[in-house]
């Protein structure tokens, strides 16, 4: 248990990728089965531990720690792992046992009941150091906080195994916790796992951006253009009678989306855009689709205010076809005769952008047709599908970002490395007529900065905090004090829920303005003859 708590704690103090992936893969070469296994479904999610909840954990503590305390301690540390783990009260006359293995743990807490559970995780604790506690309570809230995704994990096994990771990602559904073939097969010591699983995930076909210069160096005439939808990517794969729709990074989300799967009927593999309404006649806002995502159950009035539908970008196999090694050119003919057999109101056909140079396109990129726009596509006419991110086969030309101008309003702290920063801002606007002036909300960051300057606004949070409540500071902000924030966001929506009445699209910190007095940045009706427009 020891070797998998020093794995998290290096981990969230290592902020390269490159240090990330050796750590990840040194773990895997030197720990046994099962241990590594599960250690690899902790870290991408696939670890179930059903009997035990994070809310158990704070009655666990607070039966043998003052909740005011508590609270104080968990406000100053920032971490709900890290601070149960420090001050979890050791047993008087405890003699430390043998330290258990990961695969002890987990199976201790996998097999107790829910009325077992509380007590199975005080006596897991009561036995283990701080280290070992704070690896134990991460497995039970299940979310590590320790900066590897899903897919950097998979990359680290391709790394520790020497195969590609698209190898990996095309077995991963078909597999389970502790993974022991899969391991075996890295190793070298079996082949490969044939996976008996229908409808598996293809790992996706990643664009890059179009930089400076990028496109002096291209062809019109070899690029295909398409609009690039304000949605999620996904990937419908039905086969067998199996019928899963998977995000890009290859989470399956059918369970959200119970409407679109059920019309999957065919045995193909489509890659697209998930989007709400109806094709045929509208198209709802990023904003709408929130709605329906993160969500375990949809009820059937959500299913029908916000219907979901697939707008198709690609063919990648049709029956036991694979059609990813065909030219770009050719798997868009087969689709566009595909999706005419599919429900209209649940697939339809990305179309084409038609334009005959580059100065073209960008004025069609600068003014799209569509607020559900979010800039355009190219594709190469004979660019095979390729997992990854290969450069120049296919570019994303988003639009440029809009910014506005807002004070800085609330402070709380982050997680992980920044537990000791005050690193996610809300910041707002001015509304209201001259003498009834007010801040109103409209966004929060928590990225777009540097270290330094992460450094520089939490001591700014620290010296000018007129409040608190709970994590949260509330931060001088007047007509005559408050730190103005540049603040580059995608889009808007309209929102009932905020004050201000809209709500912002991937808000970043772009620059600090340190220069610009607090009264003179931007008011609401900025941002709202934005969003009529």
């Amino acid at each position: 248990m020891n070797r998998f708590a020093e794995l998290l704690d290096r981990l969230v103090l290592t902020p390269s990728r490159n240090g990330k992936l050796t750590l990840l893969t040194d773990y895997f070469r030197s720990v046994e089965d099962p241990d590594r296994g599960l250690a690899l479904a902790a870290i991408t999610g696939d670890l179930n531990i059903a009997a035990v909840k994070p809310a158990m954990l704070r009655g666990l503590v607070s039966e043998r720690m003052d909740p005011v305390l508590f609270g104080y301690s968990y406000d100053y540390v920032g971490d709900l792992a890290e601070t149960v783990s420090l001050v979890w009260p050791q047993s008087p006359g405890h003699i430390p046992n043998r330290e258990p293995t990961l695969g002890e743990v987990v199976g201790k807490l996998q097999s107790a009941s829910r009325s077992d559970g509380p007590k199975v995780l005080a006596g897991l604790l009561d036995s283990a150091g701080v280290s070992a506690r704070f690896a134990i309570i991460k497995l039970v809230t299940g979310g590590l906080r320790i900066g590897v995704s899903a897919r950097l994990a998979k990359q680290a096994l391709a790394d520790f195994g020497k195969v590609d990771v698209a190898e990996i990602e095309e077995l991963w559904h078909g597999l389970s916790p502790p993974y022991t073939a899969l391991f075996a097969w890295l190793e070298g010591k079996a082949e490969k796992p044939q996976s008996t699983a229908m409808a598996l995930f293809k790992p996706v076909m990643l664009s890059n951006p179009v930089g400076d210069g990028d496109l002096d160096k291209l062809d019109p005439a070899d690029y295909a253009a398409e609009w690039k939808w304000d949605g999620i990517r996904v990937q419908a794969a039905a086969e067998g009678g199996s019928r899963r729709l998977y995000s890009r990074t290859g989470d399956d989300v059918s369970g959200a989306f119970p409407d679109l799967a059920d019309a999957m009927h065919f045995s193909a593999v489509l890659d697209g855009e998930l989007l709400v309404g109806d094709p045929r006649e509208t198209t709802g806002t990023f904003s709408d689709l929130q709605q329906r995502l993160n969500r375990k159950t949809v009820t059937a009035k959500m299913q029908q205010q916000y219907p979901a539908f697939m707008r198709c970008y690609d063919l990648l196999q049709i029956g036991d076809e694979d059609l990813r090694a065909l030219p770009f050119r050719e798997r868009r003919g087969r689709l566009e005769t595909f999706v005419q057999t599919l429900d209209p109101s649940r697939f339809d056909l990305s179309p084409f952008v038609q334009f005959e140079d580059w100065q073209a396109l960008e004025d069609l990129r600068r003014a799209p047709p569509h607020p559900v726009i979010e800039g355009v596509m190219l594709k190469r006419w004979d660019s095979p599908y390729v997992a990854g991110r290969p450069k120049g086969p296919w570019f994303k030309w988003k639009r440029d970002p809009h910014t506005v101008d807002a004070v800085l309003m609330y402070a709380q702290r982050g997680h992980g490395k920044r537990s000791s920063f005050y690193s996610d801002y809300t910041f707002g606007v001015w509304s209201g007529g001259e003498g009834e002036e007010e801040l109103v909300p409209v966004g929060k960051a928590y990225f777009g900065f540097t270290d330094e300057e992460l450094k520089q606004i939490d001591k700014y949070v620290r010296d000018n905090t007129i409040e608190r409540f709970g994590p949260v500071r509330s931060v001088r902000a007047d007509r005559d004090n408050g730190l103005v924030l540049e603040v580059a966001f995608e889009g808007l929506n309209r929102s009932t829920r905020h004050k201000s009445g809209v709500a912002m699209r991937f808000p970043r910190i772009s620059r600090l303005r340190w220069d610009k007095p607090a009264n003179e940045a931007d008011r609401i009706e900025t941002l709202r003859a934005l969003l009529d427009r």
